[in-house]
């Protein structure tokens, strides 16, 4: 069965980005291509249990053997070898790039507390990259099974080429982004706080 937010780009999603975009060709369609999930482990330095906690706790979130990312030079003002664990990443596409998708959107980002929606910055060629404080907002992680907290990065990767292309695709999908207010909600905002 294929995954449910790959069922709706297909069924929903990608009709609409045609008709809004005025694209003839469904090939040209703008289309996630894959999601790649960067944890960094500057503590790693001191300990290297950490890279293999983070890595761990990144293969229950993902379902996939992260890389573990090793520096390339020696930074003796920041304790660093050569060769020692910095980092992990993964990068999903097809199925599981899908599901972990619709699981970040409909799942953990409601998660976190005081959420309110992601900021809509795209890098100027359609790609989102959103940051996470901690691990602990994926419902995989068991809390008392933590042996650090940390944070990670997931860029979105697409072929939209313009960053308009690109948050209309995610906003189809269901990213939750943060609501732009316009001229007149600003000023009838503004005029309740003062009247309060």
């Amino acid at each position: 069965m294929a995954p449910r937010l790959k069922e709706k780009y297909a069924n929903e999603v990608k009709a609409k980005l045609r008709e809004r975009f005025g694209i003839t060709n469904d090939h040209a369609a703008p289309r996630l291509v894959k999601i790649v999930v960067n944890m960094g482990i500057g503590k790693a330095v001191e300990n290297k249990a950490r890279a293999e906690a983070a890595a761990k706790d990144m293969a229950m979130i993902t379902g996939q053997t992260p890389t573990i990312r090793k520096s390339r030079e020696a930074i003796s003002a920041f304790k660093l070898r050569e060769n020692m664990p910095i980092g992990c990443a993964v990068t999903l596409r097809g199925e599981r790039m899908w599901e972990f998708a619709d699981r970040l959107i409909s799942i953990v980002l409601p998660r976190i507390r005081d959420f309110r929606g992601v900021k809509d910055r795209l890098d100027g060629r359609g790609n989102y990259t959103l940051g996470l404080a901690d691990q602990t907002v994926f419902p995989e992680i068991e809390l008392d099974k933590i042996e650090f907290a940390q944070g990670m990065d997931i860029t979105f990767v697409t072929t939209a080429g313009t960053d308009e292309r690109g948050y209309h695709l995610l906003k189809e999908l269901g990213m939750p982004f943060v609501q732009k207010e316009t001229g007149e909600k600003k000023k009838k905002k503004s005029a309740e706080e003062k009247v309060s």
